[in-house]
C-alpha cells in the first residue's frame, strides 16, 4: 500500500515531497527513534570489548596494508 502515486509523481514532486516529509521528520524529532535498539545493543558489545581491551585497533595505513594483502590473494 503506497499513500503517494509515486509511479505517477514526477521527480520534481518526488523531491517535494521527500523535502516536506524531512522538514516534518525533523520537527518532531525523537532521539530514541533515530537509532534502532539492535543498533545499540551492538554499540554496547563494542564498548565492552574497547573496556576489557579485546578489540584491536589499527591505523588507517595499517587497515589498507591488510586490504591490499586480502585483496591481492
Amino acid at each position: 500500500m503506497s499513500i503517494l502515486d509515486l509511479k505517477n509523481m514526477t521527480k520534481a514532486q518526488k523531491f517535494m515531497a521527500m523535502e516536506e516529509l524531512w522538514e516534518d521528520m525533523s520537527k518532531n524529532v525523537n532521539s530514541e527513534d533515530l537509532t534502532p535498539q539492535w543498533h545499540l545493543d551492538v554499540l554496547e558489545k563494542r564498548e565492552k570489548r574497547i573496556q576489557n581491551g579485546d578489540l584491536k585497533f589499527f591505523t588507517f595505513e595499517e587497515a589498507e596494508e591488510r586490504l591490499q594483502r586480502l585483496v591481492t590473494k
